[in-house]
C-alpha cells in the first residue's frame, strides 16, 4: 500500500471529514520514460563495436593468427584465450582508448581516464553482464526519479570507483561499468533507507538490496576482478542516494490546496535534510582527499596494509597481483 493511500485510510479511520482530508496528502506519483540508461547501453555497445574494429587481432597481432578467437569475424575477432578469455580486445587497445592506468592519470595528467574507463569493457561477456545489470537497475530507477538524477549518479559513481580503484591498483589497467553500475545499487539502498516511512515491506526490501551487494562484492575478492572500483562506485551511490532521491513523506500538504491561513507542513522530515546534509559534506571531502591523493601519486596501499584483501583474497587455487 502507498504511504498516500494508508495515511487517508487512517484520516478516515479518525473520524476527520473529506474536505480536511481531500488536500491533505499529494497523490501523484510521476512515472517518467525511461530513455538514458538505454542509451548508455546503446553507447556501451558501440564503444565496444569500435574498440574490436580497432583491435583487430588478426592484423595487429599476426603470430596469432590462427589463434584469435571466431576467426569467421575478421578483424572483429577476439584475442586467444590465453591472453583474454572474457572473449574481447587486447590490453594495449583497451590502454589506447582510454583504460584506467595510473601512471598515465598522474604522470601524463590523463585525468579523463577516470570517466572513460567506464565506457569500456574488456570481453563480450564482461559487456553481457553489466548491461543486463544496467537494463534491470537502471531502467527502474529512472522509471522513478527521472534521467537528471539517475544520471548524475551513474556518472558520479564511476569517476568515484575510478578514483578508488587507481588509488590502490597501480600496475595495471582497469576498465567497465561495474562502479557506476554499484553506484545505483548505493543509490538504492539509501532511497530505501531515507524514504524509510513510505515502504510496507522493509525488511525483505533492505535484506534483498543487501543480499544482492554482498554477493556482487563477494565476487569481487576474485582475481581479475577491480572491486576496489565496486567499492568506490557503491560508496558515492550510496550517499547521493540521500541527497538525490529523497521522496515527500507522510503528510505532505500541498500549498495551493491550503485553506486560507493554514500553514503547510514541510515535504520532507528533518531527518532526510540531516542525512543529505552529512552526505554532502563526506561525498565532497571523499573526493577532495582522493583527488589530491591521486595526484599526488599517493599509494593508498602504503596507509591501509589489510585493504588488499578487499580486491582479492589469495587461496591455494590463485594468487593475487596487480595484473
Amino acid at each position: 500500500m502507498r504511504g498516500e493511500d494508508l495515511e487517508s485510510s487512517r484520516a478516515k479511520d479518525r473520524g476527520e471529514s473529506s474536505s480536511s482530508t481531500s488536500y491533505a496528502i499529494e497523490e501523484r506519483d510521476n512515472q517518467w520514460t525511461s530513455w538514458l540508461i538505454p542509451m548508455f547501453v546503446v553507447a556501451n555497445v558501440a564503444m565496444f563495436v569500435i574498440t574490436m574494429l580497432i583491435n583487430n587481432c588478426p592484423k595487429h597481432n599476426p603470430r596469432f593468427d590462427g589463434k584469435c578467437v571466431a576467426r569467421f569475424l575478421g578483424r572483429f575477432s577476439f584475442q586467444p584465450l590465453k591472453e583474454n578469455p572474457l572473449l574481447g580486445p587486447s590490453a594495449s587497445t583497451l590502454e589506447k582508448l582510454g583504460a584506467l592506468e595510473w601512471r598515465k592519470v598522474v604522470h601524463k595528467h590523463q585525468g579523463w581516464r577516470l570517466i572513460s574507463c567506464i565506457w569500456l569493457h574488456a570481453g563480450v561477456i564482461h559487456l553481457l553482464v553489466n548491461m543486463l545489470s544496467l537494463v534491470i537497475i537502471g531502467i527502474h530507477l529512472e522509471q522513478q526519479f527521472g534521467f537528471v538524477r539517475i544520471g548524475v549518479i551513474y556518472l558520479l559513481s564511476g569517476f568515484g570507483g575510478s578514483i578508488l580503484s587507481s588509488l590502490f591498483i597501480q600496475r595495471s589497467i582497469s576498465v567497465g561499468a561495474s562502479g557506476a553500475l554499484f553506484g545505483l545499487l548505493g543509490a538504492m539502498l539509501a532511497e530505501l533507507i531515507t524514504n524509510w516511512t513510505i515502504y510496507t515491506n522493509k525488511a525483505a526490501a533492505i535484506l534483498t538490496i543487501i543480499f544482492i551487494v554482498a554477493i556482487n562484492l563477494g565476487v569481487g575478492i576474485l582475481p581479475h576482478v577491480d572491486n576496489y572500483a565496486h567499492i568506490g562506485g557503491f560508496l558515492t551511490g550510496f550517499l547521493l542516494g540521500f541527497i538525490l532521491l529523497p521522496r515527500p513523506q507522510y503528510g505532505w500538504i500541498n500549498r495551493r490546496d491550503l485553506p486560507a491561513g493554514v500553514r503547510s507542513r514541510s515535504r520532507y522530515k528533518a531527518y532526510q535534510y540531516g542525512l543529505g546534509l552529512v552526505s554532502l559534506i563526506l561525498l565532497v571531502a571523499g573526493f577532495t582527499v582522493g583527488l589530491v591523493m591521486l595526484f599526488r601519486g599517493e599509494n593508498a596501499n602504503d596507509r591501509c596494509h589489510w585493504c588488499h584483501y578487499l580486491n582479492c583474497v589469495p587461496t591455494s587455487r590463485w594468487k593475487c597481483d596487480d595484473n
